[in-house]
């Protein structure tokens, strides 16, 4: 017998990774027909859980924050051209942490031509990444997952951040505000950017200019002496000064 809230589970899961989802996409998925699909889809739409559009099954994002991999989507070559870039700061065998956001999971990519890193990430799609490289060792930080980028913000996901010690933290921003300057979402992401920061020599942050001129909710501490912004736009005046002191790369 069908078990529909087993499915909607699996739903779920697939258009908060995915953003959006085809019906016929979900079917092979969940090994179901097309018509079953439809069945457990509807009680999550009248729920307001998602939307169904076209023939897809669409997620209601929350506060301004897209599904992990559709932020990826966004502005797709000025990320890979950051992430480049910051990959070429990393060397063979360095120790680095990786904040969860959708350049630093550009920057992942970039990675995976290194050898012998040591990684500690709170992103699930970043310790996938490169775990399976030889030779490196990845850390997962976290054991409770959030829902729509599979990231960790629990307190082992701190402990384990904690205690190591990295040459560099490579972080993200959800956007950087003409007084304000870098700004996330949430607590528990300004926390994680705070405590990766604090275990590294120096910090690295990936952000492309969809993120510019735009508000949030937390601001992150400005950029200090030895500290680096990767983007590919060129920040305004306002911007400059409430970054800080730190290095700007336009790429």
């Amino acid at each position: 017998m069908l078990s529909v809230p087993l499915y909607e589970d699996d739903v779920m899961h697939a258009v908060a990774m995915r953003g959006s989802v085809s019906v016929r996409e979900l079917a092979m998925l969940l090994h179901v027909s097309e018509q079953t699909v439809r069945r457990i889809v509807k009680p999550l739409v009248e729920r307001g859980e998602v939307e169904k559009v076209h023939g897809a099954v669409v997620g209601r994002t929350r506060r301004g924050e897209a599904p992990f991999l559709a932020r990826m989507a966004v502005n797709q070559r000025a990320k890979v051209a950051i992430a480049g870039r910051v990959a070429g700061l990393v060397r063979d065998g360095d120790v680095i942490a990786l904040d969860t956001g959708s350049t630093t999971g550009f920057v992942a990519q970039g990675l995976r031509q290194h050898r012998g890193l040591t990684v500690v990430t709170n992103s699930t799609f970043i310790a996938t990444s490169l775990a399976t490289i030889p030779g490196n060792k990845v850390l997962m930080a976290g054991v409770e997952l959030r829902n729509h980028d599979g990231a960790s913000f629990d307190a082992q996901a701190f402990a384990v951040v904690r205690s190591m010690r990295v040459r560099l933290a490579i972080l993200s921003a959800s956007a950087v505000e003409d007084h304000r300057g870098l700004m996330v979402q949430e607590h528990g992401e300004a926390q994680m950017s705070a405590a990766m920061g604090e275990v590294a020599e120096s910090r690295v942050f990936a952000v492309d200019s969809s993120k510019f001129g735009r508000g949030a909710l937390i601001a992150l501490a400005p950029l200090t002496d030895g500290d680096t912004l990767v983007t590919d736009v060129h920040p305004t005046a306002a911007q400059r000064r409430a970054l800080g002191t730190g290095t700007v790369v336009v790429v």
